[in-house]
C-alpha cells in the first residue's frame, strides 16, 4: 500500500503546469550545512540563473539557507518541473564537485503549486524571511544569498 502511494505521488509530481508557480525545497545531503561558502553558493546560484537564461524558468525569488534552498519559480513549457530540478541538482552538483567529494543534495525535493497572487505573495515572504527565523541574521539585508523580484518593483 505504501508503495502504491509513493508511486502515485510521484505520478503527480511529473503532472507539473507550464505557466504555474512553483515553490521548490532542496535539502542537502543528510542536512548538512553545505552552503556556507560564499564561493559555492555563488556557483549554486549561477546555475539556477542558468535555467533562466535557458528559458527553463522564470526565477522570482530565493533564498540559500546553509543546509537548504527555497525557491519559487515558474515553470515555462520547455521542460517539466521534474527536469528542471534534476538539471538544477545534476549541474550544482557537479559545480559543487570542484570544491568537495561529498554529496551536495538528498533525493527527492519538496513542491508547492503556487494557486493564486495571494498564495504567491505569501510564499515570496517566506522565503525571504526564512534566515531572519533561522535566527542567522537580524535584518535580511545583512543575508547575501538570496534574491526576489519584488526588490526592483
Amino acid at each position: 500500500h505504501t508503495a502504491y502511494r509513493r508511486q502515485r505521488q510521484m505520478c503527480i509530481r511529473d503532472r507539473s503546469i507550464a505557466n504555474h508557480y512553483y515553490a521548490i525545497t532542496l535539502v542537502c545531503y543528510e542536512r548538512k550545512n553545505l552552503l556556507t561558502n560564499l564561493i559555492i553558493n555563488r556557483a549554486v546560484i549561477n546555475e539556477m540563473k542558468k535555467l533562466e537564461k535557458e528559458k527553463q524558468i522564470n526565477s522570482n525569488t530565493f533564498v540559500l539557507m546553509p543546509n537548504h534552498i527555497h525557491w519559487l519559480f515558474q515553470l515555462n513549457d520547455i521542460a517539466t518541473l521534474s527536469e528542471v530540478i534534476r538539471n538544477f541538482k545534476g549541474r550544482s552538483a557537479t559545480a559543487y564537485r570542484e570544491f568537495s567529494k561529498q554529496r551536495l543534495w538528498q533525493k527527492g525535493f519538496y513542491d508547492h503549486l503556487v494557486r493564486s497572487d495571494e498564495d504567491l505573495t505569501h510564499c515570496a515572504r517566506y522565503i525571504v524571511a526564512n534566515p531572519l527565523r533561522a535566527h542567522l541574521i537580524k535584518n535580511i539585508a545583512d543575508y547575501p544569498y538570496w534574491d526576489s523580484i519584488y526588490l526592483n518593483a
